[in-house]
């Protein structure tokens, strides 16, 4: 694919403009609608997800099973015709273990679809949620926010916004400034969305291993609109103010410490293809003024920027990459992980040495709490779930809505989409970074509450 020809200065400002402007409106800037606070891209998302709401199984079920069939034919047959393809070689040609998880999904979508064997594993608390609930809302929100991302990678965004942010990012966290924008367009929009833009960052050589991780594990947050979600399950819409104020300092806090211990700390700073970290894309001259130099790094973008036609084709390859990478995973390992928190005990003993921390702490009903605390690795709503049933404590219940939403990583979705990119992560991983999330931010959410709530 091949960029335009070097454009005018007056060219060059309207293609950094523009499309920049377009993207920031598109993720980024709420706004009213049918009663509620929305981003552009998630009303867009919920449009498509209500006009293909009677056939999204089906379709779910033809997307799912034609990844695992391709996959497993690219893997073994090879056919040529196929194979010479550089966008499905791309798309199916995986390693063994991700062949295994796309062969696991296909089969746990149709057992679900079909309503074959154990129920277990179709019940609506476990497959059927994550077909019926979960994948057709980031089928939607993989295309659009999939075909739409150029507009907010391509133009110079983003070289704008992490040469100006460099001096704050790099030295607090450890990432480039333009993470700055994957943050506020997983606030302000959708954790997805954030892990979509950092790992096709990551793909491009923007972010190292380290760098990658660390945004994808820290800075891909719940959105604003989730919240409400989350806040509205324990029956505390009232504390809503208080409720966001306390995820967002818990959440810097864990952004403060986490890059800086393992295993996020042991990260190479190497980027996909193994070569050495550059460090001059943002680094920024004595001589110049640090606004100067932002916008003439965004300039240089925009000046070699992709047509029309390239962008639209970057987007569709986007959506594509997501769609056929991700929704597997997410079948595969969302589904097998509500089994063991539907079916098995194996939460609520994990959940057992937090009892003693949580006492500790002072929070009331502490051993009804700690049955919640390691069952959000599974999903993130099982949390508010159990506390709104289970849990008197007004108290109790803002910190367990509080860490379900600063636990981050929940394997119904975040923890799936993070496994299915290229992001250099394991489930071994994941866990150890949810647990010490846990540890990290239930002392901030537990002074918070006590100063807010109680």
């Amino acid at each position: 694919m091949t960029t335009s020809q070097p454009r005018s200065m007056a060219s060059t400002l309207l293609t950094f403009i523009i499309p920049s402007l377009i993207g920031v409106f598109l993720f980024m800037v709420p706004i009213p609608w049918e009663g509620e606070i929305k981003i552009t891209v998630a009303i867009l998302a919920d449009m498509l997800r209500v006009w293909l709401a009677p056939i999204a199984s089906t379709l779910l079920l033809i997307i799912i099973c034609g990844t695992g069939l391709l996959s497993l034919l690219m893997s073994t047959v090879q056919p040529r015709s196929l194979f010479d393809n550089t966008l499905i070689r791309h798309l199916f040609v995986v390693t063994p273990v991700w062949l295994v998880v796309r062969l696991l999904g296909m089969v746990f979508i149709v057992m679900t679809y079909f309503e074959l064997g154990p129920v277990a594993i179709h019940s609506e608390n476990t497959g059927a949620f994550v077909m019926n609930e979960l994948l057709p809302l980031l089928l939607t929100v993989f295309i659009l926010a999939g075909f739409l991302l150029p507009l907010l990678l391509n133009f110079g965004l983003l070289e704008l916004v992490g040469t100006l942010f460099t001096k704050i990012m790099q030295p607090l966290f450890g990432v480039p400034g333009r993470s700055a924008v994957n943050c506020a367009a997983s606030w302000l929009g959708d954790g997805s969305v954030g892990i979509l833009m950092t790992a096709r960052q990551y793909e491009d050589k923007h972010y190292t291993q380290r760098e990658a991780a660390i945004i994808g594990t820290t800075f891909s947050a719940v959105s604003i609109t989730f919240c409400f979600v989350v806040i509205g399950q324990v029956r505390l819409e009232h504390l809503f103010a208080p409720f966001y104020l306390t995820v967002c300092v818990a959440g810097v806090v864990c952004a403060l410490i986490l890059p800086r211990i393992p295993p996020l700390s042991l990260k190479k700073n190497t980027y996909v293809d193994g070569s050495t970290q550059n460090q001059d894309d943002e680094s920024h001259s004595a001589q110049k003024n640090l606004w100067r130099q932002s916008l003439d790094m965004a300039l240089h973008k925009a000046r070699h920027a992709k047509g029309v036609k390239g962008t639209v084709q970057e987007g569709v390859h986007n959506a594509l990459d997501m769609v056929f990478a991700v929704l597997p995973v997410v079948m595969a390992v969302g589904t097998f992980a509500l089994i063991i928190s539907e079916y098995t005990p194996v939460f609520t003993w994990l959940g057992k040495p937090f009892i003693p921390y949580l006492e500790l702490l002072g929070i009331p009903e502490a051993v009804k709490a700690s049955e919640t605390i390691v069952v959000g690795f599974a999903d993130m709503f099982i949390p508010s779930i159990l506390a709104a049933s289970n849990i008197d404590s007004e108290v109790t219940r803002f910190i367990i809505a509080a860490m379900s939403v600063t636990q981050l990583i929940y394997m119904s979705e975040v923890g799936a989409l993070l496994l299915g990119s290229k992001i250099p992560v394991n489930i071994v991983e994941l866990f150890i970074i949810f647990i010490l999330r846990t540890l990290i931010t239930l002392p901030v959410i537990t002074l918070m509450a006590n100063w807010l709530v109680a």
